[in-house]
């Protein structure tokens, strides 16, 4: 499994820039490295220095990158989604729609890119995979898509079999998935089999992202007052997709003690200016050791002696954040995030005692 690396902060502060200098600084020490862009303009491949297309090329020693292209992904996944059906319906509807002719919605870009970088993980032919996405909410919400989607699986399947249309139609699920499909499902199997390969990928997604050591993020900033408060909300809301901010990169700016102090306690790398595109080599050797992340706080512990759940949330004061129960699991918004959190067995369903932000820190007890 790849180490998967992205980078945060407001636009123009230079994180293709940084991205594409991480990519060679990994690749430099014999990492195999995969560098992902989401921008689909000639940008890209101007600072990279190559022509880059949908397809992973080599651009350097270790070193390959590719330009993602949503209709080309879309086209690809429907292939997929067609054959899908085809293995389990027994006259397929989906035959005469052709991934050509689809165009891409709103939302799609995030979906079909992650599933991208789930692809480029799961071959094993990287060791990191650098993406260098929009680097704001947006790719938040991407990296928080396994975590978002399983609780929309688990919720809404619950609610559909404890209700009276759910209850009605039950006798009934054998006898029409035998007619239409190529397997036949009992109510018990119809609850789990359709989802549950889903399930399983996004569970990989969700342990994938909380773990440092397989995703984390680092933020870039200038001295900027309006770069260094986007910074400082990006480091909050990551933590409520569960996220690892590893760091900050001062890109051009001195690392002063009012700008550390902000951020602490992250590790700080302050950044040169890149003179010229045919020499990295300063701006390679300023950038920090990115397998480190995991020494940053983590976003979530659960402390089960103590029964409590504590939330790193920098960034953000008292008055922004919320915490509500409305069943088996709390909600935590901060910012414009909102967290379902599902706690172990041994404080699931238990009522919440009390709660206080202090030190940048939700602690929650039960």
């Amino acid at each position: 499994m790849a180490l998967i690396l992205t980078f945060l902060g407001k636009g123009g502060t230079g994180r293709t820039t940084v991205a594409i200098a991480a990519a060679k600084q990994l690749s430099s020490l014999g990492q195999r490295v995969l560098l992902v862009g989401q921008d689909p303009t000639p940008a890209f491949g101007l600072l990279l220095g190559a022509s880059v297309g949908c397809d992973p090329l080599d651009v350097g020693a270790n070193l390959k990158a590719v330009q993602l292209q949503s209709t080309v992904l879309l086209e690809r996944s429907w292939e997929e989604v067609k054959q899908l059906e085809a293995q389990y319906l027994r006259s397929p509807t989906l035959k005469n729609v052709f991934g050509q002719e689809l165009s891409v919605l709103p939302g799609m870009d995030s979906a079909l890119a992650l599933n991208a970088i789930r692809e480029y993980d799961t071959s094993g032919q990287y060791d990191v995979i650098i993406y260098d996405g929009s680097g704001d909410q947006a790719t938040l919400r991407m990296l928080g898509m396994p975590e978002l989607l399983s609780w929309y699986f688990r919720r809404f399947r619950k609610v559909f079999t404890d209700s009276d249309l759910g209850k009605a139609i039950s006798p009934f699920i054998q006898p029409v998935t035998s007619a239409i499909l190529n397997v036949s499902w009992t109510p018990d199997d119809f609850a789990q089999q359709p989802t549950n390969q889903a399930n399983q990928i996004l569970d990989q997604g969700k342990a994938a992202v909380g773990d440092p050591n397989r995703v984390a993020a680092y933020l870039v900033t200038t001295q900027d007052a309006l770069a260094v408060a986007t910074a400082k909300y990006f480091w909050g809301s990551a933590q409520q997709v569960n996220l690892t901010v590893g760091g900050v990169l001062f890109n051009q700016t001195q690392a002063t003690e009012a700008l550390t102090s902000e951020f602490a306690p992250l590790s700080i790398s302050a950044l040169p200016h890149l003179s010229s595109f045919d020499d990295w080599q300063p701006l390679i050797d300023a950038l920090p050791n990115f397998k480190q992340a995991a020494q940053a706080p983590q976003p979530l512990t659960i402390d089960l002696a103590t029964r409590q759940v504590r939330l790193f949330l920098p960034g953000f004061d008292k008055k922004q954040v919320k915490l509500t129960q409305y069943g088996p699991e709390v909600t935590i918004e901060a910012g414009d995030q909102r967290r379902n959190i599902l706690l172990p067995a041994q404080l699931s369903g238990q009522s919440v005692k009390g709660a206080k932000f202090q030190d940048r820190y939700l602690t929650i007890s039960f």
